[in-house]
């Protein structure tokens, strides 16, 4: 553990055990699951917290080998057994990107991500977005970038194949082969009545979709045949949140595929009127 806690400093970053994890150090080979729980704070003296796993109530699962966009977390994790708890304070050329990574998390755990782009927002809310991570105290830290703490507890380690992959962990051919399971799956939960459970399998299959619908020219056959396959599970998404009366999300979603569907009609109807001929020849 010394030479662990050695190499660790030479890279910028301290390590402090707070509780002795059990059993040997895992290996750690790519495709390891670890779950655990963090909480970020500032290194300045009033040590304020940015994020804490705990307050969501859900711990942070990462895949090692799977290039999470902040590699630091990967490294401390590999030096950590199950049920260790440790302080890490890292140096800043390790935590430049935390603000990003802290937006996209902060948003998973307000059920965003997955759905965005369904939504239509005005372009100044737009140029605000470009220029802003919609929350202040990560604006303040991307602006002024500063040594950040980790606290992490580790609660399990999973081997390669012992663990049902997550969709944000898999690659794009595993999503794509995912999408009508997960969907059946969420019919089948809905029809026995869990209602919750069902939501949450078609939000994971519309991540699926919009992940690789990202990758693809928006407006590109590609692009609107996954568009497509987005719609039903999101139409299906809303019914869950109708029974729980969610109506506010209902509506929102609702108008969204109205307006898309209209904007549809009317470029297949502005397509139909340029390919009309008139008596006397095209008009």
């Amino acid at each position: 553990m010394a030479d662990v806690i050695t190499r660790l400093r030479q890279d910028g970053i301290q390590k402090r055990v707070i509780q002795e994890g059990r059993g040997e150090l895992p290996d750690f080979k790519d495709g390891t699951k670890a779950t655990f729980h963090y909480r970020t704070l500032h290194s300045d003296k009033e040590g304020t917290v940015l994020d804490d796993s705990r307050v969501r109530g859900k711990p942070m699962e990462l895949i090692v080998g799977k290039k999470f966009k902040l590699p630091v977390w990967e490294t401390i994790l590999c030096t950590m057994r199950v049920g260790e708890i440790a302080q890490f304070h890292c140096d800043v050329k390790h935590v430049v990107l935390y603000p990003l990574v802290a937006k996209s998390l902060r948003n998973i755990a307000a059920g965003k991500d997955p759905l965005e782009g369904q939504r239509h927002c005005c372009g100044i809310a737009q140029m605000h977005e470009h220029s802003s991570l919609g929350h202040a105290d990560l604006d303040a830290l991307q602006q002024n970038p500063q040594p950040l703490i980790f606290d992490i507890e580790m609660l399990k380690v999973e081997n390669p194949g012992t663990y049902q992959q997550d969709p944000w962990a898999m690659t794009d051919e595993e999503k794509a082969k995912a999408v009508p399971v997960i969907h059946q799956e969420g019919n089948r939960l809905y029809r026995e009545g869990h209602v919750k459970e069902a939501a949450s399998k078609y939000y994971d299959a519309i991540a699926c979709l919009k992940n690789l619908q990202m990758k693809e020219q928006p407006g590109s056959p590609d692009w609107i045949q996954l568009d497509q396959q987005i719609t039903p599970l999101l139409l299906n998404y809303c019914q869950c949140k109708l029974v729980a009366q969610e109506y506010y999300e209902v509506l929102d979603h609702c108008s969204s595929i109205l307006n898309k569907q209209h904007q549809g009609l009317l470029q297949a109807g502005q397509g139909a009127r340029s390919r009309v001929e008139y008596p006397g020849g095209p008009g």
